[in-house]
């Protein structure tokens, strides 16, 4: 027997003919509608060529092109509030652009300072053989990219290449000869491949050659920076790394100064790294490693690199220091034509290699039910939807102050808009005096799933309180603590938020919050950005559309903080960090409470794909901005004990925050010189 979905009943055979008619029908209909609208798409496509191809059209050009640079600067006005604004921003991209020469050939050592590096003298004796396979490698990349190896400052190296170059390119072998007879160490290894067998077998026949400790990984038309192994050196005379990578840059032509992209990377972070290969270049990693999780796997080719540091990685974690990360440009990554750093789409099979990679090493930890797609960031830049594994009873905290209109929004968007069933509200009431409050709290109350929570009579006011009293009366297995002025926009907001905080390696989940304007209030919090180098907001008063840094604000993502205005934790990790700390009444509560679950060795967590609305005054800034002194002087007391209590933390600097960022803007600006060496 067949069985109805709707109702889940057996059906005769005459319900299920008639199902299945009614269906086809319906199918009919849309492809009928579908070929409507491709007629329609057909001919306004030939009016528009026709227009294009028309001589006003041609020669309107310039007039046309004038206007639209014109509304883009009209844009930018309204963006940014005034002229001024938009001239200060102008400036200040101008210098970034400026910094971008400190990283080229600029920051390359010379002279005096090239010797000295050269004589220094490493404790450990540490070989890195370079990994490289070759195929029908254009003559002018690959010498450039073998001189980038044989003019590293650190010496202690070898170069094992693979060729599986065609017929046609025999002149690839002739080159490297050239340059091994050059290399009085022996240090360039070399081997010509019977046939190409894909870059993960010959990249894995490049291990056969190699005989080093660490093993690195590099592209046939790439250059390295001269001081990458050195910086590498520095960092293992100081950690016991098992896997080490770099920041990279981009750039097109002969040289490394037309630098199109620069990538400050963030110390490791694991959800980072299953939603995008952000780590990419330069690594290198202990052989014993490769031991363990095996070679490059060819059922992942296009993005074999992805597949096997998601390997790698998982697996250092458990060793020694684990997953290092030296915060400079020691890798310059080729764009040009076919390759994948100018288009992806030029190998359009990378991106289902990517998210089979990114599958398989999911299911290796124990995922199932997960969906990966394509953002609108970059086709191999992810959104994952982990399956919920229960439907555990949420409590949404809600503290509350008369501001009747801002809770009744909140309140009622959640009830309208939230698709998740197995929930309930706390309102934890804090003194209000209007009458029409308490009448909107009996109103709300003989909902079965509120709970109206009365703190009492207090003398000042204490947020921190008033999230302990809601945690502590919620019933609930998880927790979110929600802002009366916020307003629900994603109706599976808290699916979103629950697939990240059920996990037992994460302690909070926050969401995106927006003004009212759609300019982005939260994105995740940065330690010590801000004028009071406590910590900040970063992405801040971007637009909607904005793809963020390197797309961060289109994929979830590690965070030192998320904001208290909605956050979601389970009420476990809630206790077992002490809930919120009440001498932080007002500010910074909610970052101290983050750091407090990331000392517990939890992750916290930013997702783009949990959508509120925060209406918060965009224009009355925050409590130090104010004229009222008394909380301005609240503010100062409250950010000293912060710098006090996490000194240490700020000292070090947020690891998911380049130290290469200016801490006085919150958009990812360069600084204008360089991060320190590591030694």
């Amino acid at each position: 027997m067949s069985v109805n979905r709707e109702t889940d009943k057996e059906m005769d055979p005459d319900q299920y003919r008639k199902l299945y008619e009614k269906e086809l029908k319906k199918n009919e209909k849309l492809i009928g509608e579908l070929a409507d609208l491709e007629a329609e798409y057909a001919e306004l496509k030939r009016k528009t060529d026709l227009l294009k191809n028309s001589f006003l059209f041609r020669v309107s050009r310039p007039v046309r092109n004038t206007w639209a640079r014109l509304k883009h600067a009209i844009i930018r006005v309204k963006r940014y509030g005034s002229l001024k604004e938009v001239i200060r921003k102008l400036k200040s991209k101008k210098i970034e652009r400026s910094a971008y020469k400190l990283h080229g050939t600029d920051s390359f050592p010379k002279g005096e300072e090239l010797e000295r590096l050269k004589n220094r003298e490493f404790s450990c004796g540490h070989v890195f053989s370079i990994l490289v396979p070759l195929y029908n490698t254009d003559e002018t990349f690959l010498r450039q990219f073998i001189e980038s190896v044989t003019g590293q400052v650190y010496e202690g190296w070898q170069l094992c290449l693979c060729d599986g170059s065609d017929k046609d390119h025999a002149g690839v072998g002739e080159i490297v000869k050239e340059y091994m007879e050059k290399d009085a160490k022996g240090r360039i290894r070399y081997k010509k491949l019977e046939k190409n067998e894909g870059i993960s077998k010959n990249t894995n026949a490049c291990f056969e050659l190699a005989d080093g400790d660490f093993y690195a990984l590099m592209d046939h038309d790439d250059i390295l920076h001269p001081m990458a192994l050195y910086e590498f050196m520095c960092l293992l005379e100081k950690k016991d790394a098992w896997y080490i990578y770099s920041d990279e840059a981009t750039f097109k032509g002969n040289s490394i100064d037309n630098m199109i992209t620069l990538h400050f990377k963030p110390d490791f972070a694991p959800d980072n790294l299953r939603a995008n290969n952000y780590i990419c270049h330069f690594s290198a990693f202990r052989r014993e490693l490769i031991d363990i999780v095996g070679r490059f796997r060819s059922e992942c080719d296009g993005s074999q690199d992805h597949d096997l540091i998601l390997r790698l990685t998982g697996e250092a974690v458990g060793h020694g220091d684990g997953v290092c990360h030296v915060p400079k440009i020691l890798y310059y990554w080729r764009s040009h034509a076919g390759s994948t750093a100018a288009d992806i789409n030029a190998k359009a099979y990378a991106i289902d290699a990517a998210k089979r990679a990114v599958s398989s090493y999911l299911r290796s930890l124990g995922f199932d039910g997960f969906e990966i797609e394509s953002t609108r960031a970059f086709a191999t830049i992810f959104r994952i939807r982990y399956a919920l594994v229960k439907k555990p009873l949420v409590s949404v905290i809600i503290p509350n102050k008369d501001h009747l209109n801002d809770l009744e929004r909140c309140v009622s968007s959640i009830i309208e808009r939230t698709s998740y069933d197995n929930y309930e509200i706390v309102v934890v009431e804090n003194n209000s005096t209007s009458d029409e409050i308490r009448d909107y709290y009996a109103k709300i109350n003989e909902r079965e799933n509120v709970t109206i929570a009365d703190c009492g009579k207090r003398d000042s006011f204490n947020f921190s309180k008033l999230i302990n009293t809601g945690a502590n009366v919620a019933k609930g297995e998880y927790l979110i603590l929600l802002n009366n002025d916020t307003q629900v926009i994603t109706r599976n907001w808290i699916e979103e938020l629950l697939m990240y905080a059920q996990r037992s390696d994460v302690g909070a989940v926050g969401c995106k919050l927006y003004y009212e304007d759609y300019t982005i209030q939260h994105a995740g919090i940065v330690l010590g950005l801000g004028a009071h180098r406590s910590a900040g907001h970063t992405h801040y008063r971007l637009s909607k559309e904005n793809l963020g840094y390197m797309g961060r604000l289109c994929y979830a993502q590690d965070v030192s903080a998320v904001t208290g205005a909605c956050l979601m934790v389970s009420k476990e990790n809630f206790r077992e960090a002490g809930g919120f700390d009440e001498s932080f009444a007002v500010a910074l509560n909610d970052v101290d409470f983050c750091l407090k679950l990331r000392k517990k060795g939890l992750l916290n967590i930013f997702t783009p794909f949990a959508e509120l609305f925060h209406y918060e005054s965009a224009s009355r800034g925050s409590d130090v901005e104010k004229a009222d002194e008394e909380k301005a002087a609240r503010y100062d007391r409250e950010a000293a004990l912060f710098r006090e209590k996490w000194k240490e933390e700020l000292e070090e600097g947020d690891p998911y925050y380049n130290p290469n960022f200016s801490l006085d803007h919150s958009n990812y600006t360069l600084k204008v010189e360089p991060a320190p060496m590591v030694e």
